[in-house]
């Protein structure tokens, strides 16, 4: 069953020549051309302590603690289905504990350690397209490897409710490898809350300057946005045979992997059954309408801010 568990350290890999003998063993179970992605876990997880770690809640394929955020990425990507093609999930976990803004600083120093974990695995496996599938600060950690990377080596990489501004995306698309990756960025106007919290509390304020929940293709062309609250979007997908459900909270940061539905829309992504061309809606705002109002519509919806668990 091919789950591989890498943990960073700083911005290189923990214990490197452990980390390279799994590796090694994991692609020896994974058959040539199964997807190989890399799974990247967002703010409050910490894989030094097993209360904390991301091993033992969302990149597990059996979550140890009963939350309700804790669902299984890799088995709703497919492992444990014995089937001959499953991919090759490796689940990332790094320091993402202590302050917001500490975390959003030590992103970048992730970034660069996903490079390196990636350019492993190209090593151990020559041409090998490597996929990314993060949440929230992990999004800051995928962008940040871009840089780092020759053209070609992170193939697609699906941001779910991405914490970063759309200034520091577009830089780090300005590369080889940023202008080779295809992006799927996932929105909800249910992430309102945190993207202006991103936008005038966390990131370095500039004028003008929006997170991430405001979309970015119509300046990038190999960027896709996909907002789940759009009934058109929901209308295409669900033509294609992944309906995704409707909001049913006001507030929630987790509704972009807990909605159901949109697993076996990941899936068929990262299995390249979907063309990207084929997610673009001409004219179709990728942005969530203005905050306050959003609250207005659904104010009799539950509220979900958080709480002190991983998330």
């Amino acid at each position: 069953m091919p789950l591989c568990r890498i943990n960073v350290a700083g911005a290189d890999l923990a214990a490197p020549g452990q980390a390279r003998a799994r590796l090694r063993a994991a692609l020896e179970r994974t058959a040539p051309g199964a997807p190989v992605v890399v799974l990247v876990h967002g703010y409050k997880f910490s894989p030094s302590n097993d209360r904390t770690s991301p091993h033992t809640h969302i990149l597990s394929l059996a979550p140890a603690r009963a939350c309700r955020k804790a669902l299984s990425w890799p088995r709703e990507l497919g492992l444990g289905t014995g089937e001959t093609a499953e991919p090759l999930c490796i689940a990332l976990g790094w320091e993402a504990r202590g302050s917001l803004w500490k975390a959003y600083g030590r992103a970048p120093h992730t970034g660069l350690a996903l490079a390196r974990l990636i350019a492993l695995i190209r090593d151990l496996r020559p041409r090998q397209r490597v996929d990314v599938l993060a949440h929230s600060l992990g999004c800051r950690v995928a962008l940040s490897a871009l840089p780092h990377l020759p053209a070609g080596a992170m193939g697609r990489a699906v941001l779910m409710a991405p914490a970063e501004m759309r200034s520091v995306a577009r830089a780090r698309l300005d590369c080889p490898a940023g202008r080779a990756v295809e992006v799927i960025n996932v929105t909800s106007r249910e992430n309102g809350l945190y993207d202006r919290a991103l936008e005038w509390l966390v990131a370095p304020h500039r004028f003008g300057d929006r997170a991430l929940g405001a979309g970015l293709s119509r300046l990038a062309g190999n960027w896709t946005d996909i907002n789940i609250d759009d009934r058109a979007t929901r209308d295409l997908l669900a033509a294609q045979g992944y309906p995704v459900a409707a909001s049913d909270r006001r507030v929630c940061h987790w509704s972009v992997y807990l909605r159901p539905g949109l697993f076996p829309f990941y899936r068929a992504v990262l299995d390249r059954k979907i063309p990207l061309a084929a997610l673009r809606i001409p004219d179709a705002s990728p942005a969530p309408s203005p905050f306050w109002s959003r609250l207005a519509q659904l104010a009799g919806r539950p509220l979900e801010i958080g709480d002190r668990q991983p998330s």
